[in-house]
């Protein structure tokens, strides 16, 4: 990936004692250029061309529409044959979570702290760790954690919740949960 910021100048090149006549301002351009024909799209840059998509959408940049098409469209790899239907599949590069057809919409707080207990499967995580881990920082209310974990139990919803608590500790991933995390998507 390539980033070019290009500024104008407020002076011809040459000599900076000799500025010759000002040359009328224009706005900042930045040109982006990305390689997406060399590996599977990681969740950042796939944030990153949602965003410039939004921002073409908007009026406040240009994108070349039938690359961005191309780069949204790509589709998600099958479920295996032998995964149970009600499995849980986090797709990591996407940032996206399904359960058979349907895909579940998650904040990103609520998609990492998901991640985040899947790839630690079996460990009970305090609040305190869970802050720190998750959100990046450990100088917030404990309680908040309370809060993401009933909304991220509410939108995954089923009869058992994927994530357990274990009273006067914190949270961990529940044993009999259905979850994989595919990396590539």
């Amino acid at each position: 990936m390539s980033v070019v910021a290009i500024t104008s100048r407020p002076y011809p090149p040459g000599r900076p004692d000799r500025p010759g006549p000002p040359r009328p301002r224009s706005a900042p351009t930045l040109t982006i250029t990305l390689d997406l024909t060399a590996a599977p799209l990681t969740p950042r840059l796939a944030r990153l061309v949602d965003l410039l998509g939004e921002l073409a959408e908007a009026g406040e940049g240009v994108v070349r529409p039938a690359e961005l098409a191309a780069v949204r469209a790509v589709p998600d790899p099958p479920a295996p044959v032998d995964e149970h239907p009600g499995t849980l599949r986090i797709l990591a590069a996407s940032r996206r979570v399904r359960q058979g057809d349907r895909e579940i919409p998650l904040t990103r707080i609520e998609f990492d702290l998901l991640l985040f207990l899947a790839e630690h499967p079996h460990r009970v995580f305090t609040r305190l760790q869970l802050l720190g881990s998750v959100w990046g920082y450990e100088h917030a209310v404990a309680r908040t954690v309370d809060v993401h974990v009933r909304r991220l139990r509410a939108k995954l919803g089923g009869d058992v919740p994927l994530v357990t608590t274990v009273y006067g500790v914190g949270y961990r991933l529940a044993d009999e949960a259905r979850i994989r995390v595919d990396r590539l998507r």
